[in-house]
């Protein structure tokens, strides 16, 4: 399968601010082929930015504005084939059954055993699954950035972010390693970065989208981590700034098949 994906922001910046943008697909061994291009403009301008790697294979790029700026970005990748399932070690899976920011899983811990009983594995993760995506509605707008599972389940409606902490926080309840992933969803109705969970059972990192809004088949990684604080899209270090648009495209080559839950399903 080839994907073509792209991502275009534009924002304004006060002076003295670091950015730091995670838009680039995971750069991790086993694509067929992996072709992009990034662009970054204030006041028409190039900008000199920095590629600094993370987990997983995800890549955030970082430049500084000493004044205030208005920035353009585009990228675009193409991107054949899928990659290798990547090792895991201990270490990684200790840290996916923590608690964290977004996913508050001490906190939810009695409702997940009350919910799922004594059910494990890839039982487990089907019923989290399937109970997330009918107890919330899809509201765009309706949570605040500082939203994690406990608002989200008290709330009953969220977006994508939303749904996979919630989601995450109920697996690490049961002591299933779990985190969030940012990515590229071709299908996805209205179009966007989109925020899935991945949950560690029988060997391997599955996808868990409690929204079912794109076929998961499809779906390209930007970078993962233990909750949107570690995967935002654009942030900043120092300083401040305002979005003022973003656009996010997402294709793939081959017919998409209808998302179906029951499938299991590796990120690439």
């Amino acid at each position: 399968m080839l994907r073509t994906v792209g991502a275009r922001l534009s924002f304004t910046t006060v002076a003295r601010t670091k950015v730091a943008m995670a838009v680039a697909a995971a750069r991790n061994p086993g694509y067929d082929s992996f072709d992009e291009s990034l662009s970054i403009a204030a006041g028409g301008e190039p900008v000199p930015w920095r590629e600094l790697t993370d987990g997983h294979g995800g890549r955030f790029h970082v430049f500084e504005l000493e004044e205030p700026s208005d920035v353009e970005v585009e990228y675009r990748a193409t991107v054949g084939g899928r990659a290798e399932p990547e090792p895991v070690d201990e270490m990684t899976l200790i840290r996916y059954v923590r608690p964290s920011r977004y996913a508050e899983s001490d906190r939810l811990l009695p409702t997940s055993y009350g919910q799922f009983g004594s059910l494990a594995g890839a039982e487990l993760v089907a019923a989290v699954r399937a109970w997330v995506h009918e107890q919330l509605a899809y509201v765009a707008g309706s949570s605040r950035g500082t939203d994690g599972a406990v608002e989200t389940l008290l709330h009953r409606r969220g977006v994508c972010r939303d749904y996979a902490h919630l989601a995450i926080a109920l697996l690490r309840g049961k002591d299933v390693p779990a985190r969030l992933t940012a990515v590229y969803a071709p299908g996805l109705e209205p179009m966007d970065f989109h925020a899935v969970a991945e949950a560690f059972v029988d060997g391997a990192w599955h996808i868990v989208d409690p929204t079912g809004l794109a076929p998961r088949t499809g779906m390209l990684r930007i970078t993962s981590g233990r909750d949107s604080s570690d995967t935002a899209f654009l942030s900043t270090v120092g300083g401040s700034l305002v979005l003022r648009r973003l656009s996010v495209s997402a294709e793939a080559d081959a017919e998409l098949p209808d998302e179906d839950p029951s499938l299991s399903v590796m990120l690439s």
